[in-house]
């Protein structure tokens, strides 16, 4: 047993100054961080309970929305608004747990879950990510899992959160509070690629809080699709997963779009290189599987992984489709 104290706060000035303890720890859901308390993985000796913050989801007036860090998985894809203007968003929430785990986990929680693999939660492994200068049993070892994307010699782990490949396709803004005060961040700049750092899963500073997730108008977003490719039906992490929102002109030339995959790097990757491909092209196959190619271009497979560049072409180029020809 590893003793360590709890403490509710009743508001973010009170959780920031709870945190600011050594060891402290913001505790949400709990459905990431108990469970490597019990692995003794983390091992904190204090947490500071925060679910009882912002907790609404409010229509900011100019078309987007705002989500407090509170505010339950649940309750995040039940949201009428976040139905009808971000699809992706509630379908990213229903694909990515239990519905047990989605009524305790928090959308604060869930941007801040450990960047992992099964090497992470052995103990007895080489694990740079959890003692840093380690080693990377995962680079020789099982690795059908891991990263193709953005990985280095130090760490091949993947980003498992479904809510945030739907939040990076989406320009999301991530509001934070600290001892330094109150700042926000793009969701593109929030988690971090390895490099030799992979201990460090975020840009937030010691003691920061998330108190809010910011969703910019996006009129495209409303045809909005997430995929999630899987081992099985029923809480399992993706082997690859699709974000993706597309708006085509009458005449089938791609006006805008919007790409974002799971399952294949250490942070939810943003296809920049597909969606540069899109804008302006022909709706339609041939165009969705350049797209692809040119984002896969740069995936470095391990002995395990390989499968997954081709079986990414594919997701996209059916995701892609389904947006272009029917219903999302």
């Amino acid at each position: 047993m590893i003793p360590f104290t709890y403490s509710r706060a009743a508001d973010t000035a009170g959780a920031i100054q709870h945190a600011a303890r050594a060891g402290a720890r913001y505790l949400g859901g709990g459905t990431n961080l108990v469970d490597l308390m019990r692995e003794g993985v983390e091992r904190p000796s204090s947490l500071v309970d925060v679910t009882a913050l912002d907790h609404g989801i409010t229509d900011s007036g100019d078309g987007g929305l705002r989500i407090g860090a509170a505010t339950t998985n649940t309750a995040l894809a039940a949201d009428r608004l976040v139905r009808e203007r971000y699809p992706v968003l509630a379908r990213a929430v229903l694909a990515g747990a239990s519905a047990q785990i989605r009524n305790m986990a928090t959308v604060g929680g869930n941007l801040l879950q450990r960047t992992r693999c099964l090497y992470f939660y052995d103990t007895a492994a080489h694990c740079n990510k959890r003692e840093p200068g380690a080693g990377c049993d995962a680079l020789d070892g099982f690795n059908r899992m891991h990263a193709i994307l953005g990985a280095s010699p130090a760490c091949v782990a993947t980003h498992p959160s479904d809510l945030c490949v739907a939040l990076a396709a989406l320009d999301a803004t991530v509001h934070l509070a600290g001892t330094d005060g109150r700042r926000t961040l793009p969701f593109a700049r929030l988690h971090r690629l390895p490099g030799e750092t992979p201990a460090q899963d975020t840009e937030l500073r010691a003691g920061e809080l998330i108190t809010a997730i910011v969703l910019p108008p996006l009129p495209l977003a409303r045809r909005s699709t997430y995929r999630k490719v899987r081992d099985r039906a029923s809480y399992a992490f993706a082997l690859v997963s699709v974000a993706a929102a597309l708006d085509v002109d009458a005449d089938g030339a791609i006006r805008d779009v919007r790409l974002a995959l799971g399952g294949v790097a250490h942070k939810p990757w943003r296809a920049h290189a597909a969606e540069s491909e899109l804008r302006g092209a022909q709706a339609g196959e041939p165009a969705f599987r350049r797209a692809a190619e040119a984002e896969l271009s740069a995936a470095r497979p391990l002995r395990d992984n390989a499968f997954k560049v081709e079986l990414a072409k594919r997701t996209m180029v059916a995701v892609l489709g389904q947006l272009a020809g029917g219903p999302a």
